[in-house]
């Protein structure tokens, strides 16, 4: 069992009847796990770096729209996230959304957006790498795409020589 997770994997993912590379390659990162805001679809990849760099791109807000397809822009202070904290989100469709952050701890956090408890994020190290997750409510479950794509935007920023701006 990984840290907080009681992971029970999916055998399969149903689109359609339609199957490609793609496919597998997503279902191969996908389980259902209890986590402390519920039963949850995980959807997560290995990176080949340091659980601090992926966890520092986690937490910046100013580096949310460098990694999650749905966000834009961020307004937040402060910009490192910490429990309670509250901002907003301006996501592909041009709208503001208000956000509070419901709970940080050791590699990971959550929180709501708007009146919606929304996805969990977290990291779990090892060794001089880790592997990075997003939970996802049920209702949601479509949005595992795009977290999909985001964990390779992660894995992109993580691994790439470091810039004058990062923490």
């Amino acid at each position: 069992m990984a840290r907080g997770y009681n992971i029970q994997y999916v055998e399969h993912v149903l689109v359609f009847g339609l199957s490609s590379g793609w496919l597998d390659r997503l279902r191969a990162t996908l389980a259902i796990a209890r986590t402390p805001e519920g039963l949850r679809i995980v959807v997560s990849r290995r990176i080949d770096a340091s659980p601090e760099r992926v966890w520092g791109l986690l937490v910046d807000t100013r580096r949310w729209p460098d990694w999650g397809p749905s966000v834009l822009d961020v307004e937040a202070q402060p910009p490192r996230i910490e429990e309670g904290a509250t901002g907003r989100v301006r996501t592909f469709f041009g709208r503001w959304l208000p956000f509070t952050i419901t709970r940080v701890s050791e590699w990971s956090w959550s929180w709501r957006i708007g009146p919606v408890q929304a996805t969990g994020h977290r990291v779990i190290p090892a060794d001089s790498s880790c592997r990075v997750g997003f939970e996802v409510p049920l209702f949601a479950f479509p949005y595992v795409l795009v977290c999909w794509w985001a964990l390779r935007r992660i894995e992109t920023l993580a691994t790439a020589p470091p810039t004058d701006n990062e923490w």
